[in-house]
C-alpha cells in the first residue's frame, strides 16, 4: 500500500516488473478477485443478477463501456467502481504529461528523454485513483477540452507549428494508460463526438491538422439517459458502433436493496428508524409504478435518500427546540419531507394540480404497507376502543416524545404500548414515541379511528 522506493528505469527492469496493456491489467485484476471469491462492486445494490455480469464480461473482452439508465440509477458509481480493478500503483516517466510507461515512452519529447538518459531515465508512480478522469459532458464542451489543441504558448516560446510539442493534450491523450469517463455524453454536440472516433478504434488522435500517431491505451467508458438519447441529443451511430457494450442499468429490483441503498448513501443528523427508511423506499418504489408520474425521466434514488436526510433534520430541528435528549425521527416527520421533495418528480401533463394529492395517497399506501408489515398479528382492541370512548391523542412535528406518551390514552392491563415497542425494537422515549406514532397511522389507515391536521399538530380520535 505504500508507494514503491523503485525511482529509475535500471531499477525497474532490474525488479522483474512486468508491463501489461490497460485492458488486461483490469482483466487480470477482475479474474483474480473472481477466483478469491472478493466483490470487485462494493457498495453496489441489485446489479447482482442483471448488469454486473453484463459489466465484467465486458471488461473481460476488453470493450469500451456505455451505460445507459434513467437518472438516479447509480450509473457514474458503478463507472467509478471500476477504478478498484486497476493495479494499486503504476510506474510512469517523471514529468510526463501523458503518464507513459517508462518501458514504452509514446511522445517525441519522452522517446528524446529515454534516449538520452537510459536505464537512468526517472520513474515517479501514480495511484490508481490518479489514473481515472471524469468529464461531465455540456453543450459547450470543446474539441480542445477532450482531445487536445495547438497550446499558442508554445508557439510563442519560439516553437515552430510544425512541431508536435507545440500541442496541448485534452482530457482523453491525458488519460493514457488510464479510465475517461464521460457523463451524459449525448449532450456533446455531434462534431465533438466525431473528434472521438478516431480515438476510439484507431487509438491516434488529431489536431488542427496534426495526425499524431500515438498509441493510445485508454478505456473509454460512458453515461446516457434514454430520454436524452433519443430527444435532447443523441450519440452518433459511428460513436455508439464504437463502443463494445451497451448496458441498460435500472432501479432496484428488490426492496431490501432500495434501503441498503438509502442507508449507505444517505447522510443522517439524526436517527432514523428501520420503518421509516422502508416507509420511504416503498414510497420511492410506488412512485415508479405510477401511471400519474412521468416514467420517462423516473424517480432517482436520490428522491429517498434526501427523503431520508429530511426527516432526520426534522427530528434533530424538534429535539433542539424542545430540548430533547435525542433526536430520533418519527412518523410525523414523513410530511415535512414530501413538502420539500414534491418538485423532484415529474408529473404526467393531465395531472396539473393534483399533485400533493397523489403524493399524499402514495404515502398512505407506502406507510400501510409497512404497517402490516411489522404490526402483522399485533391486537389493537385495546387501544381502539380507548379511542372510541372518547380518548384523543396529540401529536405533531413539534410535540416533545415525553409530551406525546403522557397524553397516551391509559389500556389498564393492556401490553399494547410494550409489544408495539418491542415489535420495532424501541427503547429509548424517542423510539418508543415514533413506534406508537406509526402504530396510530395505521390504525388511521385502516379506517379504524380518524385523525385531523392542521396547525402543525395531528390529533388522533
Amino acid at each position: 500500500m505504500t508507494r514503491p522506493l523503485i525511482a529509475t528505469v535500471g531499477q525497474l527492469k532490474a525488479s522483474g516488473h512486468e508491463q501489461k496493456s490497460l485492458r488486461s491489467e483490469i482483466r487480470d485484476n477482475l479474474l483474480a478477485a473472481l477466483r478469491d471469491g472478493r466483490d470487485p462492486w462494493p457498495g453496489l445494490h441489485g446489479f447482482e443478477a442483471t448488469v454486473i455480469p453484463q459489466l465484467e464480461r465486458a471488461l473481460i473482452a476488453g470493450h469500451d463501456i456505455v451505460l445507459l439508465g434513467e437518472r438516479g440509477q447509480g450509473k457514474t458509481r458503478l463507472l467509478r467502481t471500476i477504478v478498484g480493478l486497476l493495479d494499486e500503483w503504476s510506474p510512469v516517466i517523471e514529468g510526463s504529461e501523458l503518464g507513459e510507461h517508462p518501458f514504452d515512452p509514446i511522445t517525441s519529447q519522452s522517446v528524446r528523454r529515454a534516449q538520452e538518459l537510459g536505464d537512468d531515465l526517472p520513474v515517479s508512480w501514480r495511484r490508481r485513483e490518479e489514473r481515472y478522469a471524469e468529464k461531465l459532458a455540456t453543450p459547450d464542451t470543446s474539441v480542445a477540452d477532450l482531445i487536445g489543441d495547438v497550446d499558442p504558448m508554445k508557439v510563442a516560446e519560439g516553437r515552430s507549428l510544425g512541431d508536435p510539442e507545440t500541442i496541448h493534450f485534452g482530457l482523453i491523450p491525458r488519460s493514457h494508460r488510464g479510465i475517461v469517463a464521460i457523463n451524459e455524453l449525448p449532450d456533446l454536440a455531434e462534431r465533438i463526438q466525431v473528434a472521438m472516433l478516431n480515438v476510439m478504434e484507431e487509438r491516434d488522435i488529431q489536431i488542427r491538422g496534426y495526425v499524431l500517431r500515438l498509441p493510445l491505451d485508454v478505456l473509454v467508458v460512458a453515461s446516457a439517459n434514454p430520454e436524452d438519447y433519443t430527444n435532447r441529443g443523441r450519440i452518433i451511430t459511428p460513436l455508439k458502433d464504437r463502443f463494445g457494450a451497451e448496458i441498460r442499468t435500472h432501479y432496484p429490483l428488490e426492496l431490501a436493496d432500495e434501503v441498503s441503498i438509502i442507508r449507505q448513501e444517505s447522510d443522517l443528523v439524526a436517527e432514523v428508524p428501520d420503518y421509516l427508511v422502508e416507509i420511504l423506499a416503498r414510497f420511492t418504489r410506488a412512485l415508479r409504478e405510477s401511471p400519474s408520474v412521468d416514467q420517462r425521466s423516473g424517480v432517482s434514488a436520490r428522491f429517498a435518500i434526501a427523503g431520508a436526510e429530511t426527516i432526520a433534520a426534522a427530528a434533530i430541528h424538534r429535539a433542539t427546540r424542545q430540548g430533547e435528549p435525542d433526536a430520533v425521527a418519527r412518523p410525523v416527520d414523513l410530511e415535512t419531507a414530501v413538502d420539500v421533495l414534491g418538485g423532484k418528480i415529474e408529473f404526467e401533463s393531465g395531472e396539473e394540480g393534483r399533485e400533493d394529492e397523489i403524493l399524499d395517497h402514495l404515502l398512505r399506501r407506502a406507510t400501510a404497507e409497512t404497517v402490516h408489515g411489522y404490526f402483522r398479528g399485533l391486537d389493537f382492541r385495546a387501544l381502539v376502543t380507548a379511542v372510541e370512548e372518547g380518548a384523543v391523542v396529540t401529536t405533531g412535528e413539534q410535540v416533545p416524545a415525553r409530551e406525546f406518551l403522557a397524553g397516551l390514552p391509559r389500556l389498564g392491563e393492556s401490553e399494547l404500548y410494550d409489544q408495539i415497542a418491542d415489535r420495532l425494537g424501541a427503547k429509548s422515549d424517542g423510539q418508543r414515541a415514533g413506534a406508537i406514532e406509526l402504530a396510530l397511522e395505521g390504525l388511521f389507515l385502516d379506517r379504524r379511528i380518524s385523525k385531523a391536521s392542521g396547525g402543525g399538530e395531528t390529533i388522533y380520535g
